[in-house]
């Protein structure tokens, strides 16, 4: 099963290919200078945006532990150390310890890899050691030319060479004739109900659906990892089982907090990044409300940052830093991030740290903006923080305090 690996790949493998970034807040002091995408538009509380710069001048090192992945998205950590890694084209590999490569695990569900589609996220069973069991978002083609954003469950065969017993158990009703905005992170909550983000598909005749509650787009969904809507969901009048909070746009990064919560973040537009916490049953107001721009420079709706009825984002970006991927730093190489949330950032190009203080982004730093489009974020048993590169040649890098 093993891919005939580059020299490159072999020596990431021992730790000897290894390029070091300087991962200092003061390569990117000017960004809260840049000028935003809305001019005239005001945080609803202070904090909001553009928290103050902060003093970090922690060194980082990068090492390629595999390159050579085309367009990865989403990566999950396996028991033994080892990750599976999904690319947008359809296949999932195996990433070892060693930082070998497999060839595409057989048994993936068909995609379409059209615009923003294909084979997204990854997430694996608690007892996976036992169970052997994962789940896999994607575009699924469905009637007509459209597509919709679907999840699957199967196993891993004992091998990692192919995926068994296959079944889709969400499909987002209804598909849409659009190949953007799929969202599509898989997240587990601590009681054992999946959360699945899902983008409102963009195109201008789909994006009102985000407030259309007999919809699944534009929405955080709750689901029974078996399928169908998990137990104790919200009751809301007029909506789907599976809705838990709605009025998204396009959430690429989920994760569950230190106090259990949901953190998601999502693309706005031109402007308009959010930070948000979602609550059962809430509103978070796309397109009603958003602090971007279309990005021909046009207001959005009537340019409201504010409507009855819906929730402010914990914090925004404007000009937008495009998050993908989203997790709380709570390893032991980085003592001083300890709480941080970090986002890869895609046209910010960086690995993002925000500070809380509670649900108050206090601080905000930005780091390896040498690497490339950063698409997801994870934690290693370690406490070294892994990324993931979004490119043809894509790469899944480790990341280390500087000696």
């Amino acid at each position: 099963m093993i891919h005939r690996q580059h020299t490159r790949h072999m020596l990431a493998g021992l730790g000897l290919l290894a390029t070091t970034s300087l991962g200092t807040a003061a390569l990117a002091q000017d960004f809260n200078a840049e000028p935003p995408n809305r001019q005239g538009q005001s945080p609803a509380f202070e904090g909001q945006t553009r928290a103050p710069v902060l003093a970090d001048e922690t060194q980082l090192n990068s090492e390629t532990i595999v390159d050579g992945l085309q367009n990865p998205w989403g990566m999950a950590l396996l028991p033994d150390g080892s990750w599976l890694v999904t690319e947008r084209l359809g296949a999932l590999r195996h990433v070892g310890a060693d930082g070998t490569l497999s060839d595409p695990i057989s048994g993936t569900p068909t995609v379409d890899t059209r615009g923003q589609g294909g084979l997204l996220d990854v997430a694996i069973a608690d007892d996976f050691a036992e169970t052997r069991r994962i789940w896999l978002s994607f575009a699924a083609p469905r009637e007509e030319g459209k597509t919709a954003t679907a999840v699957a469950t199967g196993t891993l065969s004992t091998d990692g060479s192919a995926l068994e017993n296959m079944e889709i158990i969400f499909q987002q009703q209804p598909a849409w004739d659009s190949t953007l905005h799929y969202g599509s992170r898989l997240v587990f909550a601590p009681d054992g109900a999946l959360f699945v983000t899902t983008g409102e598909r963009s195109v201008p005749d789909a994006r009102p659906l985000a407030q259309d509650l007999g919809t699944h787009l534009g929405k955080v969904l709750r689901l029974d990892p078996a399928g169908g809507p998990a137990a104790d969901n919200p009751t809301i009048d007029g909506a789907l089982p599976e809705i838990w909070s709605y009025g998204h746009r396009n959430m690429q990064g989920a994760t569950i907090g230190p106090d259990g919560a949901l953190w998601t973040i999502e693309h706005g537009p031109a402007g308009g990044d959010e930070l948000n916490r979602p609550e059962a049953g809430l509103n978070y107001g796309w397109p009603l409300a958003t602090y971007g721009t279309e990005y021909s420079g046009e207001i959005v709706g009537a340019g409201n940052t504010t409507a009855d009825g819906t929730e402010q984002p914990l914090y925004y970006w404007d000009p937008i830093i495009a998050p993908s991927g989203l997790v709380f730093y709570d390893g032991d190489m980085f003592p001083d991030w300890q709480g941080s949330l970090l986002t890869g950032g895609l046209r910010g190009q960086a690995l993002v740290r925000l500070e809380l203080d509670g649900t108050s982004v206090t601080g905000e730093a930005r780091y390896l903006q040498d690497q490339g489009r950063i698409r997801d974020v994870a934690i290693a048993p370690d406490g070294a923080i892994m990324i993931l590169t979004d490119a043809e040649d894509g790469a899944l890098i480790r990341v280390t305090p500087a000696q």
